[in-house]
């Protein structure tokens, strides 16, 4: 088992960097925010502030790079680059699924680089949630954590992606409720993590009160699961995968719309991720309730070329929060809360239709 997890973690990666797997016909919705300009914003661009604390801990910035991957020998090379990159600029990191690491001791390695490379930045451990109403428990996360002395970990919600993959776990019978013990007894935050399909604010609601204390929403219009898993099927040459894998590309809730009934629902700490691709879009997801933004898919393409590479990255995507900030005349990163914004088109559909209040948005700073 532990060799088949090892090459479908390999797969995963070969395939996201070279098949297009972002969504098709569903967006983010990031397109349908817009900040309000200020021509009088009152603030020195230089004294702009990125710094923010979440979770206990003071991030440079409000950025996370999200989980990708561990369990193989490029991974290792991924994990320590990317670790490298946000130990420098003081943000934070999560690692992929360690069920590999759990089922063979050998892979841990892979994943313990991170803290190796990472002594103080904000690292977050991973494991399944489907894993936990098969047979994983207590001991399996807090093995998890330890493996990486991890400040937090992700419990990940991937029902889409286990029922379009040929290998797929389906039983996610009780998951709540094993969430709701990991929770309880767990000496680190537990956060929950959607992969790609969004959480809405019902199971928000849910995973609020069972006791986890973040929700990563990772909703619809980024990297897409199923189609990582309908290129897997196809070059196994299992049509009816491949077709679930079609069929179910664009399913999900969009992230902006998932950022808003998140945030609006509950107290606990949002991070916005799915299709995260530039400054402008951390800004917009802080402006609509989350705390942190995570991305994925650009900084794997850049931790392939490289530690500097990663870094010019990242700081070009602080630079350009920065400018979003001064712009709407934001001093600080919780000052985008009160920045104003309107939301047009699908998402303001979406959001209505589901009876949110968007307006109030708008109306920021004008009483």
């Amino acid at each position: 088992m532990a060799e088949e997890t090892k090459k479908r973690k390999a797969e995963h990666i070969r395939i996201s960097l070279n098949h297009n797997v972002q969504a098709r016909r569903i967006t983010t919705g990031f397109e349908d925010v817009h900040f309000v300009h200020n021509a009088l914003p009152e603030v020195d661009k230089q004294k702009v502030s990125l710094s923010t604390a979440v979770f206990g801990h003071k991030f440079a910035a409000p950025l996370i790079v999200g989980a990708m991957t561990g369990g193989t020998s490029e991974a290792t090379k991924i994990n320590s680059v990317i670790a490298e990159a946000v130990e420098e600029l003081g943000l934070g990191m999560g690692v992929g699924s360690q069920r590999a690491a759990i089922e063979d001791k050998r892979l841990e390695k892979t994943f313990a680089v991170v803290r190796k490379k990472a002594p103080t930045a904000f690292l977050i451990a991973n494991l399944g949630g489907v894993q936990l109403v098969n047979g994983y428990g207590l001991k399996e996360v807090r093995k998890a954590t330890e493996m990486i002395d991890a400040d937090a970990i992700a419990i990940h919600l991937n029902p889409l992606q286990e029922a379009v993959q040929p290998e797929g776990q389906t039983r996610f019978e009780g998951i709540l409720e094993k969430i709701r013990e990991v929770s309880e007894d767990l000496d680190k935050p537990v956060i929950a993590k959607e992969t790609g399909a969004g959480i809405a604010a019902e199971e928000a609601r849910k995973l609020e009160s069972a006791g986890v204390k973040g929700i990563d929403v990772s909703g619809a219009g980024g990297t897409s699961w199923a189609a990582v898993e309908y290129y897997r099927a196809k070059e196994r040459g299992n049509s009816s995968q491949r077709r679930l894998g079609d069929v179910f590309w664009d399913w999900g809730i969009p992230t902006v719309a998932s950022v808003v009934e998140v945030s609006k629902t509950v107290k606990v700490p949002v991070i916005a991720s799915g299709g995260v691709r530039n400054g402008v879009d951390v800004a917009k997801a802080l402006g609509l309730g989350a705390c942190l933004a995570s991305l994925s898919q650009p900084m794997l393409h850049a931790a392939i070329r490289g530690a500097r590479e990663t870094v010019e990255a990242l700081t070009l995507l602080m630079e350009e929060l920065r400018n979003a900030m001064f712009l709407v005349g934001a001093e600080s990163a919780g000052d985008l809360q009160k920045a104003r914004l309107v939301v047009t088109g699908r998402t303001a559909e979406w959001l209505r239709t589901r009876g949110f209040n968007i307006e109030d948005y708008a109306r920021r700073g004008r009483d």
